[in-house]
């Protein structure tokens, strides 16, 4: 005899993904080299050949986000090194059980002379998500890096046109501990009904929020610009500080204009991951 539990019980207690990667990096001999790696659960990090600095590509062995999932990502990029972090594939957003939510929390170190690059590939969010996105990047007086989360809503080809559930997104950007960049934003209910309002999204699916800190920023400025499409804008914070939103009318118009633009800032070292 075969006993079941109450469909409210196995609901209840059904396993969720944890996930945990803290990276750290320092210099020898003029290469940039691990200094500190501790991996946990279902997220990982492999480290592929690069020609500017290292490279580590996070995977999610889960194959996405639901809720009750808890992923933490930590990385410093030590002195006089260069760390660029990605993902080897869009993160998914998943469907989740009511009242159950999604968390991913993210914090970047970024110390004197060094330069990090956060480079995720989309989110795409599903029909029924509940995700919850936090990120922090810390900036020593010399840092620089360039910080990217682009987000697509639905997935067209599949034909899924309207979109239920909750997303939010949270980026704290400072130098020294003085705000250089906070961003927020937050979506509920409806998301395909509200991206689709005039003054929030413009019937857009994917945009894209990105801040480029570095000595150079306010020279890239016009050269941004010109790749940018009309729904899209780039604004100097500061003299060290550019910010690009762009919206676009789905992930292929998304990447169409975004991949140009992170050539151009990476100086084409913009990770292979994102060509396959």
């Amino acid at each position: 005899m075969t006993a079941h539990l109450p469909l409210a019980t196995a609901i209840a207690a059904q396993p969720r993904a944890i996930g945990a990667v803290r990276l750290s990096t320092k210099p020898v001999g003029g290469a940039t080299v691990i200094d500190g790696l501790h991996q946990q659960g279902a997220a990982k990090a492999v480290f592929p050949r690069a020609a500017r600095g290292m490279t580590a590509v996070l995977l999610n062995t889960s194959g996405g986000v639901t809720g009750g999932d808890r992923f933490d990502y930590a990385a410093t990029a030590g002195p006089g090194t260069h760390l660029t972090m990605t993902t080897q594939a869009c993160e998914r957003a998943y469907r989740a059980q009511p009242g159950e939510v999604g968390r991913v929390e993210t914090r970047l170190t970024v110390a004197d002379d060094a330069t990090l690059w956060w480079l995720p590939q989309e989110t795409l969010i599903f029909d029924g998500c509940a995700m919850t996105r936090r990120l922090s990047c810390d900036l020593a007086a010399t840092a620089s890096a360039l910080i990217v989360e682009p987000m697509c809503l639905g997935r067209i080809a599949m034909g899924e046109d309207a979109v239920q559930g909750q997303f939010s997104d949270r980026i704290e950007i400072r130098r020294e501990g003085a705000p250089l960049v906070l961003d927020a934003w937050s979506l509920s209910g409806d998301m395909t009904e509200q991206m689709a309002r005039t003054a929030i999204g413009g019937g857009a699916t994917a945009m894209v929020s990105l801040t480029y800190v570095s000595p150079d920023a306010e020279a890239q400025l016009d050269p941004v610009r010109a790749l940018l499409p009309e729904t899209g804008g780039a604004s100097l914070l500061t003299d060290d500080t550019l910010v690009v939103r762009t919206l676009a009318p789905s992930g292929y118009h998304l990447r169409k204009t975004l991949l140009p633009i992170l050539d151009h800032l990476t100086g084409g070292h913009l990770p292979i991951c994102w060509r396959l």
